[in-house]
Order: structure tokens, then C-alpha cells, then sequence
């Protein structure tokens, strides 16, 4: 029986983002539904898959699986000869606290600059909370960069989930041309130049959902 991905519209759901990108990078197969968000039927629709209302929701035979992290760790268990998290312990530890504080922090930075794909590159004025979110998302991509990632473009050399976590991130930070380092600056455009990135990008600036608040920032 085949995976289905439920997902939140293309353009701005960051949550629905990370476990998309992941599992088209490892080419596991997968069906997915795409529900628009701030919709009158948004909500039920979601109900139909999640228990939570909220997107994504991975689907598995009468198993429902939600929250881009939970999502996750069960692929990476389903599909243990994959390595969507790094093999090493010592580094999969690290790629696992990088993925905790990304789902649980930030949250100047998710208000102040929210994802949208379709949003043109254009500076906008940071208040010093988001100064400190990005400083600090440098901080820790540097640090696994200089630590792991000597083999690859990602944070530990090859792309795994704690690249997933982040995708959402190099959008916010490429739309609104956050001045970043050279070497953020090329962990990026690597990130955005994964195919997966780029199927993601392609299905955002075909859809016809407008929300004004995200095409407003």
C-alpha cells in the first residue's frame, strides 16, 4: 500500500515543505492531497486526514502520522537502509538537535518573514529578534558545515533530514534577501538547487490559491 502525503498548499506551508522535500530527494514513493489553506473548508478537509487540523499528515494503510518531525523519524524507520539522518552517531545527534530547535524556535523570524515560493526577492527592513534568529541559524549551519559537512553541500556533507528542517528557512531567507555569509549564501543555493527544491517551487507557482497576508509581507 503506498504513502500518502498530506500537504497544505505549495506557496506557503513551510510544515509541508520538509517532509516533501525529504522523502522526493530519497525517491520514496508517495500519492499526495494538497489542501488550501484559509479556506471556509480548510479545516474540514483536514479533518478528513489529520486529527490535528493541520498539515502535513503522512498516511500509511490505517495509520495516520502527523507533524513534519514526527513524519520524519517513522520514514527514517520505514526505510531504514536510506540515510535520511546522517549514519554516525555522533552526527545524527547533532542533526537531530538542529532539527529540535528549528520545529520549536525561531519564532521572530516565522512572523516576521513568512515562506512564500512565489514571493519576488526583495529586502525588507529585520527587527533585532529576527537579527538574532538569523545570526543564530548561521551560527549552527557554520558549525555543522565546518564539522561534518567536508563531504557534501549540506550541513552534514550529504542532504538529510536536518536540510529538510531547514528548507523552509533558505526560502525566507533568499525571498527577503536577508544579507547572509558566503558561506550561508552557498549552503542555499545548494538546498534550492535539489531537484526536490525545485518540483516543490514549480507545483507553489502553478497554484491558484492567493492568501493576502503572505503575498502582502
Amino acid at each position: 500500500m503506498s504513502l500518502t502525503l498530506v500537504l497544505a498548499n505549495k506557496a506557503y506551508s513551510s510544515w509541508s515543505l520538509r517532509p516533501f522535500i525529504l522523502m522526493r530527494h530519497f525517491a520514496i514513493p508517495f500519492d499526495e492531497v494538497v489542501i488550501g489553506l484559509a479556506q471556509e473548508t480548510t479545516r474540514a478537509n483536514i479533518l478528513k486526514y489529520s486529527p490535528s487540523a493541520r498539515c502535513p499528515a503522512l498516511i500509511d494503510g490505517d495509520l495516520v502520522v502527523w507533524d513534519s518531525l514526527a513524519i520524519i523519524e517513522y520514514v527514517a524507520e520505514k526505510f531504514p537502509d536510506l540515510p535520511l539522518w546522517p549514519r554516525e552517531r555522533a552526527e545524527r545527534a547533532i542533526a537531530r538537535s538542529l532539527a529540535a530547535e528549528m520545529h520549536s524556535g525561531f519564532q521572530a523570524l516565522r512572523s516576521n518573514l513568512p515562506m512564500n515560493m512565489r514571493r519576488a526577492v526583495k529586502r525588507r527592513d529585520l527587527t533585532p529578534e529576527v537579527v538574532a534568529d538569523v545570526a543564530r541559524i548561521e551560527a549552527a549551519w557554520s558549525d555543522a558545515r565546518q564539522r561534518f559537512g567536508a563531504g557534501g553541500d549540506f550541513l552534514f556533507g550529504d542532504f538529510s533530514a536536518a536540510d529538510a528542517m531547514f528548507a523552509p528557512v533558505v526560502n525566507r531567507l533568499h525571498v527577503y534577501d536577508v544579507p547572509v555569509s558566503a558561506e550561508s549564501r552557498a549552503y542555499m543555493d545548494a538546498v534550492m538547487a535539489l531537484p526536490a527544491y525545485q518540483d516543490w517551487q514549480e507545483d507553489a507557482m502553478a497554484e491558484g490559491w492567493h492568501i493576502a497576508k503572505y503575498e502582502d509581507a
